[in-house]
């Protein structure tokens, strides 16, 4: 017997969802770089200067790109396990 999916709750699990959060979270504001872009760049410059305030603005613009890559290996493992069952090279 299948479970019925409370109604009104987002599920993080689907490809539109995430793209949204992506597409909007993840790179506002825009201009006249993307916020997170400009995070990394940061890091990967050594951080110099970073505060508590700026880790936790990497994190919040960065989440919805962990959960993009979460979702994408999950798709492929999951596609590979599937094809391994099935017998297909």
């Amino acid at each position: 017997m299948e479970q019925e999916k409370p109604k009104g709750l987002i599920s993080l699990n689907t490809w539109g969802t995430v793209l949204i959060f992506c597409a909007t979270l993840g790179l506002a504001p825009w201009l006249p770089e993307p916020h997170v872009w400009g995070k990394l760049r940061w890091v990967w410059g050594g951080a110099a200067g970073m505060g508590w305030m700026d880790w936790g603005d990497l994190l919040m613009h960065g989440l919805p790109w962990m959960i993009l890559i979460g979702l994408v290996i999950r798709t492929v493992l999951g596609n590979y396990k599937k094809a391994k069952s099935l017998g297909i090279k």
